[in-house]
């Protein structure tokens, strides 16, 4: 594997030791894929930051550890890439561990390796659970800033929240649902991508109260787990279908929409309106084929922007302090698809 930066500087941008980078680069035995992967993206990493190496200024290394479909963590690390060159007090270099499906212990074990190592910051998404809030408070304590990316961490001394308005979109997705459907009764379908993931809990509490004052005859049926992922989104959804009479809307929060209307249209079943979450690929291309209605999204370039000024405000590496807000969704439809 070609390369020119040093062993110790590819470990440390992949979070790796350097005894498991050497046998990665000179293909020695006991070396999975995975790792693999992790080195050459580490490489790539350094490679497309050189650049910044010239820029005057302290270099820092933040970790981005992200629970999610890998179409919404693709969406992340372009963001990340489009902010990165705009900022002009530090070199700032992003670590990247990305995967749809994390289990506590995963999540915990990934946040102990980086406060024993080190770093400058770290934007995390992840569910909401007793040890995860344990490691979080740990970063906290050792002066690692934690940001919470679009999905927040109840009770913990995390920095800040960077992400939408979740009951908002919660409160929106209700009005859609209402003046499509209007006073007709039937189910209405509410998918989450998992019951412990918090901004999801508040966009479905939101909406089933503002629902229950719209449309009262309409009965909500919530289905949880499957990770956003389609085969396991599809598999859990398959459970409920006894359930799911008269449909006449979806209201999705945690994604798989291709996988969840295959499943439907498979039951004969297609709802009046259909409310997704985020225009990543997946969702762009079902709104110009008309299958979604509408895609409640927003900017994550404003979300990732405002996490990495947090950290430069808590290194002392702006003139003032960053001022956090929450974004606001913007509701786009098959006739106002942005072209990028």
């Amino acid at each position: 594997m070609t390369h020119r930066f040093p062993i110790k500087e590819i470990a440390r941008q992949a979070g790796l030791s350097t005894a498991t980078v050497d046998r990665a680069l000179n293909d020695r035995a006991h070396v999975s894929p995975q790792t693999k992967l992790r080195v050459t993206a580490a490489i790539k990493e350094l490679v497309a930051q050189e650049s910044q190496l010239a820029a005057r200024g302290r270099r820092l290394f933040f970790d981005f550890v992200i629970e999610a479909p890998s179409r919404f963590s693709r969406e992340v690390k372009a963001a990340v890439d489009a902010i990165l060159p705009q900022i002009g007090t530090a070199v700032c270099r992003p670590r990247f561990l990305l995967q749809e499906i994390m289990e506590e212990q995963e999540v915990v074990g990934a946040l102990k390796r980086i406060l024993k190592r080190g770093s400058h910051g770290v934007c995390l998404k992840a569910r909401d659970t007793p040890k995860i809030r344990d490691a979080v408070n740990a970063l906290a304590s050792a002066k690692i800033p934690v940001i919470t990316l679009v999905t927040d961490i109840a009770g913990t001394n995390r920095l800040a929240y960077v992400g939408l308005d979740n009951a908002g979109a919660g409160r929106t997705a209700a009005y859609l649902v209402a003046q499509t459907v209007g006073n007709a009764s039937g189910t209405v379908l509410a998918t989450r991508s998992h019951e412990r993931f918090l901004g999801e809990e508040e966009r479905k509490s939101a909406f089933a109260e503002a629902l229950a004052n719209r449309c009262p005859k309409l009965r909500i049926v919530s289905v949880e787990g499957g990770g956003g992922v389609s085969f396991e989104t599809s598999k859990i959804l398959l459970k409920a279908m006894d359930s799911i009479l008269d449909l006449r809307a979806v209201y999705s929060m945690g994604g798989g929409n291709r996988s969840i209307l295959d499943t439907l249209e498979g039951h004969g079943l297609k709802p009046k309106v259909f409310v997704a979450h985020d225009l990543d690929q997946e969702n762009k291309r079902l709104l110009l084929e008309r299958r979604l209605d509408f895609v409640l999204h927003h900017d994550l370039k404003i979300d990732i922007g405002n996490a990495f000024n947090a950290f430069l405000a808590f290194h002392q590496l702006l003139a003032e302090p960053a001022s956090v807000s929450v974004s606001t969704v913007q509701v786009l439809t098959p006739e106002n698809v942005p072209e990028s």
